[in-house]
């Protein structure tokens, strides 16, 4: 059984959905409340989540300057770590784009034409309807821009699914089935073990990065390579000796690195 991934625009009733794939295929669902537990467990409070989840890189700028990119950090190594159990069932959170790469996940667009949108959140939370048009649209916006932001990638690409269901005529109860239906066929297939090696050492690779930004260490001219076993070699150049040590320790601290390999190099006056 594959990892799936489900995207959808607001309004679209993709966790239903998802959860009806989770109960069919028998396996766990990772939705916001998933997620964010792990995410929490990683340092970031709840409340920055609430603030940061998938808004437009404006909003995060906003609020949390620095904070973003960390939080996106750690976000990417939640996902990752997901991605090592080989199955589940993701719905948002950039999965389809954060594991493009990833054979074995099957990557599921679910698409809802506005006014049926509209018509459902009107209905669900008692406002008129252009209300809700309006707050779809806003919604829309907000999170297109977080994708751009975030991975400089559009999620309405085609290219980044299996499989995409124009729901306009279809119930949660069929859309489901209609995913289980796809990754329980014989062209889809299973996780290897090669796989989900590569999404654990991605996961360390992030949590690294995330350590590292909350250390107030600038990352971008720091090169990660982590192995089996969470070996993790650290490469760059800095000014200080004092600062060299500060990485190689930092980076020992993070759960999953079981041993550094320091290439760290001090020249006075880099930057």
């Amino acid at each position: 059984m594959p990892l799936i991934t489900i995207t959808q625009n607001f309004g679209s009733n993709g966790l239903a959905i998802a959860r009806k794939v989770a109960e069919g295929l028998g396996c766990e669902l990772f939705d916001d409340q998933k997620l964010h537990e792990l995410v929490r467990q990683k340092g970031i409070s709840a409340q920055e989540i609430s603030h940061l989840d998938e808004k437009s890189p404006g909003f995060w700028n906003l609020f949390f300057k620095s904070r973003p990119q960390i939080y996106l950090n750690v976000l990417e190594a939640v996902v990752y770590e997901v991605a090592q159990r080989g199955e589940g069932v993701i719905i948002g959170h950039g999965g389809q784009l954060l594991l493009r790469d990833f054979d074995c996940a099957f990557h599921v667009r679910i698409l809802t034409p506005e006014g049926r949108r509209a018509d459902r959140l009107a209905d669900e939370q008692g406002i008129g309807r252009e209300a809700a048009l309006k707050l779809i649209r806003q919604r829309d916006r907000e999170r297109a821009g977080f994708f751009k932001f975030a991975f400089q990638l559009d999620m309405d690409d085609p290219g980044l699914y299996d499989l995409i269901i124009n729901t306009h005529r279809l119930e949660a109860a069929t859309v489901a089935g209609l995913i289980v239906s796809a990754v329980r066929s014989e062209d889809i297939r299973a996780c290897g073990l090669n796989a989900l090696e590569a999404m654990e050492r991605l996961a360390v690779e992030k949590k690294v990065r995330a350590a590292l930004l909350e250390n107030r260490i600038d990352d971008r001219n720091i090169v990660i390579e982590v192995s089996g076993g969470g070996v993790t070699s650290v490469a760059g150049v800095i000014p200080t000796a004092e600062e060299k040590k500060r990485i190689e320790a930092v980076v020992c601290r993070v759960p999953g690195v079981s041993k550094v390999v320091s290439g760290v190099e001090v020249i006075k006056g880099a930057v």
